[in-house]
């Protein structure tokens, strides 16, 4: 049926054998290059693709470049440019086709691998094609974009670094392919992540520019829309992606932790209580996640970037989520194991999460600690493996460089500390160091060792720890007791595991006993060390024994090169003796470099984290490995030494030793001296301060003088325009003060006819006097300093002043008068009330009387108005004298500004007398040389003659104008 729809495609042919596929995929070619009618090639195009997967081969070799013009020159239809990318799909993707061939050989899918890289070169085969596909990403249509972006998918996995250098170069190629997270189409979104996992393997240039395109921001918000740890294999997705971005890219996880994401990983490991429903899925996100954390603080990252994001975590309390699922039941084991490896590396070398998990209990009754109920773990044999080597792991994580960590485990072994009534990580670890399993034996030596790294005063401390062996028997050291096991060899001879535990206890002891010269003599006080370490290096052993020789000739070097000489029989010069004579110096190198050359050796020096293949392969420590590459070369320098050449070397040390004595002597006075410079910097930057400040105020007190001084100059040039205008202010004046003197004349008038009381005429008077004195000091005031013609009017004011007095003294005399006369009318009429008078005198003192009262009233009547006259008189001086203390400063200032304009006016005079005289000279010479030519004989203009003569009228006029000047100004 497919022949027939091809031959309806091409056309009507004869009956006869079919054609075979790689004619008719030669016809279709044919059709697609030479077809004028986009149907016809998209036709064409279609039947193509439908022959792609059966007929790969034939259709990559002939289609392909028909494929790719079809891409550049059928923009305008999105089907014939889906189903060319669809075509080059199949030709180029090897997935379909390994899933076709999972019942055939390798040879034929190595084959079909082949064959997609070789149609995958042909395509990159111009990187044009590469910037064709990104820019058809573009393009919405579902049917050009979807299969747009699994063609640059299946280029990617098969020439990964061409097509990323391609990628890279192209203007806005990585921002065409983010754009594909923002795609509503779920399936175009999903593809798209496959897309970028690809595209950001291994490059780190483009994993940053991935970052900067907000690819954090968008891949969380996916995650969270997805569900987060309960979500599928979109998270997952998400998730890959993010560990390529972030993993070995310090710069990335700089922008990660700087943009607060950390902050956003917390809810993803909020399991709950309830963890029944543990998926498959669930389990994968988790551990993906988990991953992540452990990513952003790994050891291999710097110091400093491991320990802000330890800080970042502990704040935002993604540490004590992850605790909280460590002590949680019913977590998977690969779950619980890959967290340990998580915690291990959050807590490693920083103090304050170390010292939050030390604080950590398991939820149990009694609560012990989470690190106890680890140690529990790790020596308990029926364990996993991967399980314990995490546990030890995060045992050595949470001791490393942690002294205070350090000293608690080594005090839970001290006896002024034991509890009988607990388990503690003392006994843990001495239960795992000498129990029958030999895995739980080196995992405890080795944690035992971490706790004395770096730490003399542990070492110290240790050597105090007692066990006790059997009843009966008194106690021995912790140290005596490992050298004894090593001793006695057939005692831990079980299930042939020998070699495991003896490493491990030698691991310890030499760990122990480096750097601590009290614990080396400790251990040369038994008589049986030194004879056992020298018989297990002499000896001829096995392949499986060539370790433990190597490891015993590490301690005994340790022990000549720490020795003290405290112990006669072991001086560091008898050691290398009976080194010399029971083994030799060359074959006890040699021993000694068996550690290193081991095969696990390298293997355990890459990186902390103690990942082993299987147990019989927990051999070597990372932190031990260290230990022997610092010791291996110093031993074998010691072991060559001469007594003569200590010697040297100890004199050489006392130098040294005297020599740090003085640097720190000197460090000492330098850090002094740099305090002191601090002090002293920032004094000066507090002075600079200062003087900034002081500085700004200087530059505004100049400003403010600068204004002054237009102020100045522009008052300047108002008072020359007022003293134009001052002659008219003196004549208002005058007339003001007319003004008041027909006011006081009026007052005259009404004091005329004022009677008044005999006392409050005497108050009056009183006042008056007080105010006329006042008047006379200030009218004398003012005739000193104003001199014209406001000292005139103060006194013809005054005068007047002095004739109103006197008028009212005689109207006080004869309102005196008045009251003399009304006394006597009363005492009359008295009289006559006593004796009857006639009715004639009565009417008439009667009629007296009433006009004496009628003019009292009307006298009242005026002292009323007069006291309202005296006080808008009161009023009025005030204004006089406020009006008169502004005319005197405005005549000082007058006065100031006239001396200094007659100044100017003498100098301006004085120039123009000298210029004059310059001028008179100059005419004088032009008289003198208009004579000389005439007498030559020469003539001259009348123009000259008129200008000259109209110079001398003008210098004529201007000696005039000065003169009027001089008569104005004086």
């Amino acid at each position: 049926m497919t022949m027939n729809f091809f031959r309806g495609v091409m056309g009507g042919q004869p009956a006869g054998p079919p054609p075979t596929g790689a004619e008719t995929i030669h016809k279709l070619c044919d059709r697609v290059a030479s077809s004028t009618l986009l149907e016809d090639r998209r036709d064409a195009v279609r039947a193509l693709k439908s022959l792609s997967k059966k007929y790969r081969f034939e259709v990559g070799t002939q289609a392909m470049d028909h494929l790719v013009h079809i891409l550049q020159t059928d923009r305008s239809d999105s089907e014939i440019l889906g189903y060319a990318l669809d075509t080059l799909y199949n030709i180029i993707c090897n997935d379909e086709e390994e899933e076709q061939d999972e019942s055939e050989d390798e040879n034929a899918q190595k084959q079909e691998e082949d064959l997609g890289v070789l149609f995958t070169d042909k395509f990159l085969g111009d990187s044009e094609n590469v910037t064709l596909l990104l820019t058809l990403l573009e393009e919405f249509d579902f049917h050009v974009r979807w299969p747009g972006v699994k063609l640059l998918t299946a280029l990617l996995k098969n020439q990964c670094n061409q097509v990323q250098g391609v990628i890279l170069v192209s203007p806005m190629g990585v921002s065409r392919l983010m754009d594909l997270l923002a795609d509503s189409r779920e399936v175009i979104r999903n593809d798209g992540l496959l897309l970028l996992q690809q595209l950001t393997k291994g490059n780190a240039a483009i994993q940053k520019i991935v970052a900067f395109e907000n690819a954090f921001e968008r891949l969380l918000d996916i995650i969270t829309e997805e569900g987060s740890s309960d979500g599928g294999i979109v998270v997952e997705d998400c998730l890959l992606l993010l560990v390529n971005l972030l993993k070995n890219n310090s710069s990335n996880q700089n922008f990660f932790k700087e943009g607060s994401y950390i902050q956003r990983m917390k809810p993803w490991f909020e399991v709950g209580d309830d963890n029944s429903g543990w998926s498959a899925q669930k389990v994968t996100n988790l551990h993906l996640m988990l991953q992540l954390v452990r990513v952003m603080v790994s050891p291999v990252n710097s110091p400093g970037a491991t320990s802000s994001c330890q800080k970042s975590m502990y704040q935002c309390g993604l540490l004590q989520q992850l605790c909280t699922i460590l002590m949680a039941t019913g977590v998977p084991a690969d779950i619980l194991t890959e967290t340990i490896n998580t915690v291990s590396e959050v807590i490693r070398g920083s103090q304050i999460n170390q010292d939050y998990f030390a604080s950590v209990n398991a939820p149990s009754n009694p609560p012990r600690p989470a690190i106890v109920v680890l140690l529990m773990s790790m020596v308990n044999e029926r364990q996993p493996f991967v399980l314990r080597c995490a546990v030890l792991y995060c045992f050595q994580c949470f001791l490393y460089k942690n002294q205070k960590g350090q000293g608690e485990i080594v005090a839970t072994l001290l006896p002024s500390t034991i509890d009988a009534n607990s388990i503690s990580a003392g006994q843990l670890l001495c239960g795992g160091l000498f129990s029958a399993d030999s895995l739980s034996n080196w995992c405890a030596a080795v944690a035992l060792a971490h706790a004395l790294q770096d730490n003399l005063t542990q070492k110290e401390q240790l050597l105090r720890v007692q066990l006790a062996t059997s009843l009966g028997k008194p106690p021995v050291s912790l140290l005596q007791q490992c050298t004894n096991i090593l001793s006695q060899g057939d005692k831990i001879n079980r299930r042939g595991s020998k070699v495991q535990t003896r490493v491990g206890l030698l691991m310890l002891l030499c760990t122990w006993i480096s750097n601590c010269p009290i614990a080396v003599t400790h251990f040369l006080h038994n008589q049986e060390n030194v004879p056992f370490l020298t018989g297990q290096i002499s000896e001829n052993l096995g392949e499986d024994e060539r370790l433990v020789q190597g490891l015993c000739a590490l301690l005994l070097g340790i022990c000549i090169y720490f020795n003290d000489n405290s112990l006669e029989n072991y001086t560091k010069e008898k050691l290398k003796q009976l080194i010399e004579k029971r083994i030799g110096k060359e074959n006890f190198v040699e021993k000694l470099g068996f550690v290193t050359k081991h095969e696990l050796y390298s293997r355990a020096a890459q990186k902390p984290q103690p990942v082993f293949p299987s147990p019989e392969q927990m051999l070597f420590d990372h932190e031990f490995t260290k230990l022997v590459k610092e010791l291996e070369g110093v031993i074998t320098k010691a072991v060559h030494k001469t007594s003569e050449e200590e010697k040297k070397e100890e004199e050489v040390k006392k130098t040294l030793e005297q020599h740090d004595s003085i640097v720190i002597q000197y460090k000492d006075l330098i850090r002094d001296q740099d305090s002191q410079i601090q002090e002293l910097r920032e004094q000066v930057s507090t002075l600079s301060l200062n003087s900034e400040q002081m500085q700004n105020q200087i530059t505004q007190q100049q400003s403010q003088i600068q204004q002054h001084k237009d102020q100045y100059n522009i008052l300047k040039l108002k008072l020359a325009k007022d003293s134009q205008g001052l002659s008219s202010s003196q004549g208002e004046g005058a007339h003001v003060n007319g003004l008041h003197s027909e006011e006081l004349s009026q007052l005259r008038e009404q004091v005329d006819e004022l009677r008044r009381q005999h006392t409050l005429q005497h108050t009056q008077l009183s006042d008056k006097d007080s105010l006329i004195n006042t008047l006379r000091c200030e009218a004398a005031a003012a005739q000193t300093a104003e001199g014209g013609a406001g000292g005139s009017d103060n006194t013809e004011l005054l005068r007047e002043v002095e004739s109103l007095r006197s008028r009212v003294q005689a109207q006080c005399a004869e309102i005196s008068q008045l009251q003399t006369e009304r006394q006597e009318l009363i005492r009359r009429g008295e009289a006559a009330s006593s004796a009857p008078a006639s009715s004639s005198e009565s009417s008439a003192d009667t009629d007296k009387v009433s006009e004496l009262e009628s003019r009292l009233a009307a006298q009242t009547t005026e002292t009323e108005r007069l006291k309202e006259e005296c006080l808008g008189l009161r009023e009025g001086r005030a204004g006089l004298e406020q009006q008169l203390a502004s005319a005197q400063s405005t005549v000082a200032i007058e006065q100031t500004e006239k001396t200094k304009l007659q100044q100017e006016v003498q100098e301006s005079k004085k120039e123009q007398d000298d210029l004059l005289m310059l001028l008179a000279d100059q005419d004088q010479k032009i008289l003198t040389l208009k004579q000389r030519l005439k007498d030559l004989g020469e003539t001259i203009d009348e123009d000259e003659e008129d200008e000259l003569d109209a110079r001398d009228h003008f210098g004529e006029d201007d000696d005039d104008e000065e003169e009027e000047d001089e008569e104005n100004n004086d």
